[in-house]
C-alpha cells in the first residue's frame, strides 16, 4: 500500500453502506415512496367498502341433565363454547338467519360472513357479520344471533322432550309388569312358598316407578333457557375496509423497499463519482483537498488567495510539501529545490488545468520561483480552460513549440501579470505534438526548469485520452489526480492511480472539484467565435516560420518582453502590411483582467 496516500478505503458495515445509499440517492428514494403511497391510495378509492357489526351472545346451560362439555372443550364449565362457536356458522344457522333476513343469498354465502370470538374465562360468544352496507352488517349479526339461540333452545326442547318420552315408556313398562305381580299375589296364599318373592319383585318394581317419576317431574319443571342476547348489534358509523391509515402505510412501506432497491442498483450501476468520500470507499485512493460546491468554481477560475478556494489550494500546497519524500542526507532547503509535481485529469474536462493553474499560483504565493507548465492539449473547444486567459499571457509561444525546435525555452516562458514568482509555459500553437510529450526534449525542458525554479507543476494530459500523462510522472517527484465530481467514472481514477503507480512515482492523492461551470461572460467573450480563427492563423504563422538558428536563439526573448505591447513596435524589420500585422495582434493583445465575484481572477 502506497505510504504516501492520506486515507484508505475501510470495509463499512452493510447497514452503514444501505443508509449511505439512500442517502445519496434520496431522491429515488422519495419518488418511489410517493409513488407507493399514490397507489395505495389509488387501491383504497377502488376497494369495496365493508362494515361490520357484532352481536354479544350469553350461552347458558340448558337443564341438570346437560352435559355439554367434552375433554379438549376450551372451558372447564358444562358448555363447550369451540363447539358453540361451529353451530353459529353451520349452514343449520345460516339457513335459518337467511329466513329472518329475508335474504336470498345462500346460506353458506352467509355463513362465509360469520365470525364468531369467544373472550377468554367467559361463556359469551360475540357474533360479528360483515356486510357491504351498514344495514345489512346489523341486520345479519342479529339474526345470526337469534338464529343460534332458536336452533339452541329447539335443540334443548328436543332433548327433553325425548327423555321425557324414554322416562314414560319405561314407567309403562314397570307398571304393566307390577299389575303383574299384584295379580299374582292376589291369588296366592299367605302360606304359598312363592309370595316372598312375588313380594320382593313388587317393592323393586315400585321403587324403580318412583325414581323415574321424579326424574319425569325434573324433566317436566325444567325450563328451557338456551341463552340471551347481552349486546345487540348497533349500526356501524364507518367501514372497516378500506383502512385508509393501513393501506397508506403498506404502500409506503413498499415503496421505500423498492426506492433502498432501486437505489442499490443506481449505485451498483452509476459509476461515476458523486461526493469526495467515495474515493476512499471505493477507488481506495486518499482526498487531499476538495473544492466544496458552495465556491462553485468555473473553468477559468484562479482563486484569490484569502478566498474559501484560495484557502483550500494553500492547504493542499502544504500536504504536497509534506508529501514530497526527501533525499536521505540532504538539505531540507536543497531537497525542497526544483522539485516536479504533475497534475493529471483521470477524465476528459478541465479539472487538471484549475488544479494546476491554482496550485502554481499557491506555491508562488510562498515567493519561490515557480513555473507551470501546461502539456494538456485540449479535449474541446467547450470542456477546455484557457490558461492563458486565466493568467493573462499569451496563448504562443509554449511547450510544443519549444519541444519542436520552432522557439527556446526562454521565449516560451512568460511572466504571469497579476502572480508575483509565477511564470508560465503554454501548450503552444503546433499543431501536432503527438509524441513530443515523450521525448529526449522534454526531459532536458524539465531538467532546466528544475535549475531555474523552486517548483515546477505540470498540468498533465487525461490518462483517460493518452499514456503521455504516464511519461510525465515518470520525470516528476510527485503526481496528483484531479477528479471532477459527477463526470469523472471510478474505473478512470482506478485506472490513472495504476497508470501512475505503475511508474513509481508516489501518488499523493486526488484533488475533488465540484462540477465545473462555464466561464463567465464578459466583454471579450462576446467575439467568442472568432477565437478559433485566430489560433488557427497564428498555427499556421508559426508553422511556416524556418527552424531557428543558434546564433539567433536570442531573438525571440523580445516576444515576451511585455504581454501587453505589440511586437511590432519593437522590431526593427517592418514585416509587409497584410498577414503578419494580423498574426501579431491576435497574439498579443490580452486585455486586461479584474478579479470576480467569488474571488477568482477574471478578464472583463
Amino acid at each position: 500500500m502506497d505510504a504516501n496516500r492520506l486515507h484508505t478505503a475501510e470495509p463499512d458495515s452493510s447497514g452503514v453502506d444501505l443508509l449511505g445509499m439512500a442517502r445519496r440517492h434520496w431522491w429515488l428514494v422519495l419518488v418511489l415512496v410517493l409513488v407507493g403511497v399514490a397507489g395505495a391510495m389509488q387501491f383504497t378509492s377502488l376497494q369495496t367498502k365493508v362494515y361490520e357489526s357484532s352481536t354479544s351472545v350469553l350461552v347458558s346451560p340448558i337443564g341438570n341433565g346437560q352435559d355439554a362439555n367434552s375433554t379438549s372443550g376450551r372451558t372447564k364449565g358444562d358448555i363447550n363454547l369451540d363447539n358453540e362457536a361451529q353451530l353459529v356458522a353451520s349452514t343449520t344457522v345460516a339457513t335459518d338467519a337467511a329466513a329472518l333476513m329475508r335474504s336470498t343469498v345462500p346460506p353458506d354465502t352467509l355463513a362465509a360472513s360469520v365470525r364468531v370470538e369467544v373472550p377468554p374465562n367467559t361463556t359469551f360468544l360475540v357474533i360479528t357479520f360483515s356486510a357491504s352496507t351498514a344495514g345489512q352488517a346489523q341486520a345479519g349479526s342479529h339474526a345470526f344471533a337469534e338464529a343460534y339461540l332458536r336452533n339452541r333452545e329447539e335443540s334443548a326442547k328436543a332433548d327433553v322432550a325425548g327423555r321425557i318420552a324414554i322416562l314414560n315408556d319405561k314407567i309403562n313398562q314397570l307398571n304393566a309388569g307390577l299389575t303383574q305381580i299384584n295379580t299374582k299375589l292376589a291369588v296366592l296364599k299367605q302360606t304359598d312358598p312363592n309370595r316372598p318373592n312375588l313380594e320382593s319383585q313388587r317393592s323393586t318394581a315400585t321403587a324403580q316407578i318412583n325414581t323415574l317419576a321424579g326424574q319425569l317431574n325434573q324433566l317436566l319443571t325444567t325450563t328451557v333457557s338456551a341463552g340471551k342476547i347481552t349486546r345487540d348489534a348497533d349500526l356501524p358509523s364507518t367501514p372497516v375496509k378500506p383502512n385508509r391509515l393501513l393501506n397508506l402505510a403498506s404502500g409506503a412501506m413498499v415503496g421505500l423497499l423498492f426506492g433502498v432497491g432501486a437505489a442499490m442498483l443506481r449505485e451498483r450501476l452509476d459509476q461515476r463519482v458523486r461526493r469526495p468520500s467515495d474515493l476512499p470507499r471505493r477507488v481506495d485512493m486518499g482526498v487531499l483537498a476538495a473544492v466544496p460546491g458552495r465556491v462553485k468554481p468555473r473553468l477559468d477560475d484562479v482563486f484569490a488567495p484569502f478566498g474559501a478556494g484560495g484557502r483550500i489550494f494553500n492547504r493542499l500546497r502544504n500536504e504536497v510539501l509534506a508529501s514530497i519524500p526527501a533525499p536521505a542526507g540532504g538539505d531540507a532547503r536543497v531537497a525542497l529545490a526544483g522539485q516536479v509535481v504533475v497534475v493529471a485529469g483521470a477524465s476528459r474536462g478541465a479539472a487538471s488545468t484549475v488544479v494546476a493553474a491554482n496550485l502554481a499560483a499557491a506555491f508562488a504565493r510562498t515567493g519561490a520561483e515557480t513555473v507551470l507548465v501546461c502539456a494538456h492539449l485540449p479535449d474541446s473547444m467547450v470542456d477546455t480552460a484557457s490558461v492563458n486567459r486565466m493568467l493573462g499571457v499569451r496563448a504562443v509561444p509554449g511547450l510544443s513549440d519549444v519541444l519542436a525546435g520552432r522557439f527556446s525555452l526562454s521565449s516560451a516562458t512568460q511572466r504571469a501579470p497579476r502572480h508575483p514568482n509565477l511564470s508560465v509555459v503554454t501548450t503552444g500553437g503546433t499543431a501536432s505534438a503527438g509524441g513530443l510529450l515523450q521525448s529526449q526534449a522534454l526531459r532536458d525542458t524539465l531538467a532546466t526548469l528544475r535549475e531555474r525554479a523552486a517548483y515546477v507543476v505540470v498540468e498533465a494530459p487525461s490518462t483517460a485520452t493518452s499514456a503521455d500523462a504516464q511519461s510525465l510522472a515518470a520525470l516528476a517527484d510527485a503526481a496528483i489526480v484531479a477528479v471532477e465530481l459527477r463526470r469523472t467514472r471510478n474505473t478512470e481514477i482506478a485506472d490513472a492511480a495504476d497508470q501512475l503507480r505503475r511508474v513509481g512515482t508516489p501518488l499523493l492523492g486526488a484533488v475533488v472539484l465540484p462540477k465545473l461551470a462555464a466561464p463567465r461572460a464578459s466583454d471579450d467573450q462576446a467575439a467568442a467565435p472568432a477565437l478559433p480563427t485566430m489560433a488557427d492563423d497564428m498555427t499556421a504563422v508559426i508553422e511556416k516560420i524556418p527552424a531557428k538558428e543558434p546564433e539567433k536563439e536570442e531573438e525571440p526573448k523580445r516576444i515576451r518582453s511585455t504581454p501587453q505591447t505589440p511586437p511590432v513596435n519593437k522590431t526593427k524589420t517592418v514585416p509587409p502590411p497584410s498577414r503578419p500585422a494580423r498574426a501579431t495582434i491576435s497574439v498579443t493583445r490580452i486585455p486586461a483582467e479584474a478579479p470576480s465575484e467569488n474571488g477568482a481572477d477574471k478578464r472583463r
